[in-house]
């Protein structure tokens, strides 16, 4: 969603602005940069003509504008998308922004019906309308990636449901789980990420138009026409809140904050995976880089840009918060700072989520190395403290036994499956109760296999439960 769009220049043969009657001097070259948004809100042109297109169509409708004047209107705009689409639009900085910037091109064209189309409205209302309808299209956009990264994220981690890794607490060996588990739970992630802008786009979807400048408009409008006309699925109720309120934003960049935030949690993971220290994984090629000093090194740059990035749309969102905290009713023109930071947050999602769809078709996971890892920290230690209290013993107890082995394993530099049973029975007689209760066979609940089927519930990372949990993911997605 990149805007290429050619930068507008000023032209001193522009006739006065729409509103410079009021005032008894032009404004300077230096405001009017500093005043102007069309170098930003030119990328809501589509959306500023189908606002347009509606009200011109609901105005006819009513009786307030003539049928021929609609006809001028439609071809007008015909016109101009077309000229947007090939480039061929020049943008101009003395109209200040989008809106009439098309408007100015539309009277050129047609004349006084370009001049109508105005009437029942305020660019108050226009821009809110145009922020809605692009956004309502960023957020399709975002939903979809979403679940193109959701199936390729399922794809692998259905090959690797019984593939063993170390699962981790504060960065040390834990419990064993599969790689197939440790991916469903970014899947988790994402899937509360794709309800949350669900659920952000039912307040998006809402008709500011209508609501002129803040206290709506004498002319006999249809405001639930032009929201029927323009997908929108209800009208805002109150016309000062509607021109002045920018909350459907900031709900849209605290979505894509926590988004960002889940890739990049899982960038921190895919980069430590990535270290020849740890081993689990190998990225694809074409999303690396190399050295100019270190002929070796293959870095993973975009895991790592992801997790600066995540920083861009968090500052964004803060700056959306600030901007709208000591706001009073109704629009201020403070308001034209939401459109930037809005702006660089979709785009930044919808490329993250572009590229890491892709990326994570490209992991070669390291199975070996995995289990390599399970033999480092003792990972089925709680196994062996479950099998105690099964047995009987009260669970403080079977801690502090298992407490006891693990001690006596670390001195003799083994792990807890290297033990006979007379050995393990000895490094925990300090407890009443527990070395009889270890019985022949227990070798097998200390298995990296055993620790992980036994843990056959919803939820649990049991293979069985990966794939089922996989299923119902797949079903969900359609």
């Amino acid at each position: 969603m990149t805007d290429h769009t050619p930068s507008p220049t000023p032209d001193s043969n522009q006739p006065a602005k729409a509103w410079s009657g009021r005032f008894s001097e032009p404004v300077s070259d230096l405001v009017k940069r500093y005043t102007a948004s069309v170098f930003f809100d030119q990328r809501m042109a589509t959306q500023d003509i189908r606002g347009s297109l509606a009200h011109a169509k609901m105005l006819a409708r009513q009786g307030i504008i003539g049928a021929n004047d609609l006809a001028d209107i439609e071809r007008g705009m015909h016109q101009i998308a077309g000229e947007i689409e090939s480039g061929e639009f020049a943008w101009n900085l003395d109209d200040e922004d989008v809106h009439l910037n098309i408007e100015k091109r539309l009277t050129a064209l047609v004349g006084d019906a370009g001049k109508r189309l105005h009437t029942g409205r305020s660019r108050n209302d226009q821009v809110a309308t145009d922020i809605r309808l692009w956004l309502r299209d960023a957020i399709d956009q975002t939903l979809h990636l979403i679940a193109t990264f959701q199936r390729n994220l399922l794809d692998i981690a259905e090959q690797h449901a019984a593939t063993p890794m170390p699962g981790f607490t504060h960065l040390q060996v834990a419990q064993p789980v599969t790689f197939g588990h440790h991916l469903m739970a970014y899947y988790e992630m994402s899937r509360r990420d794709a309800e949350r802008f669900a659920d952000c786009r039912k307040r998006v979807n809402r008709l500011p138009l209508g609501s002129a400048a803040l206290a709506g408009t004498s002319y006999p409008i249809d405001r639930e026409f032009v929201a029927a006309e323009l997908g929108f699925d209800e009208v805002c109720y109150n016309s000062l809140d509607a021109v002045s309120d920018r909350d459907f934003a900031i709900e849209f960049c605290a979505a894509a904050a926590l988004l960002m935030t889940h890739l990049s949690r899982l960038s921190e993971e895919l980069i430590l995976w990535m270290s020849p220290r740890v081993g689990f994984i190998d990225l694809a090629d074409r999303f690396c880089t190399g050295s100019s000093i270190m002929p070796q090194k293959k870095n993973p740059d975009v895991p790592e840009l992801v997790r600066g990035k995540t920083g861009r749309t968090n500052g964004n969102l803060i700056a959306l918060l600030t901007l709208m905290k000591g706001q009073p009713l109704a629009y201020n023109k403070d308001n034209q700072e939401d459109k930037e930071p809005l702006f660089d947050t979709a785009d930044t999602v919808i490329d993250t989520l572009r590229i890491y769809a892709d990326m994570i078709t490209g992991i070669k996971v390291k199975a070996d190395n995995m289990r390599g890892a399970l033999s480092q920290g003792y990972a089925t230690a709680t196994d062996l403290a479950d099998y105690l209290v099964k047995q009987g013993l009260p669970f403080r107890d079977a801690h502090e036994a298992v407490a006891l082995a693990v001690r006596a394993a670390e001195v003799r530099g083994c792990d807890l499956p290297q033990f006979t049973l007379d050995e393990l029975r000895a490094a925990m007689a300090d407890v009443p109760g527990a070395a009889e209760r270890v019985e022949a066979g227990i070798s097998a609940v200390l298995t990296v296999e055993g620790s992980l089927a036994s843990r056959n519930h919803v939820g649990g990372t049991a293979p069985d439960q990966v794939r089922a949990a996989i299923a119902r993911a797949r079903e969900a997605l359609g």
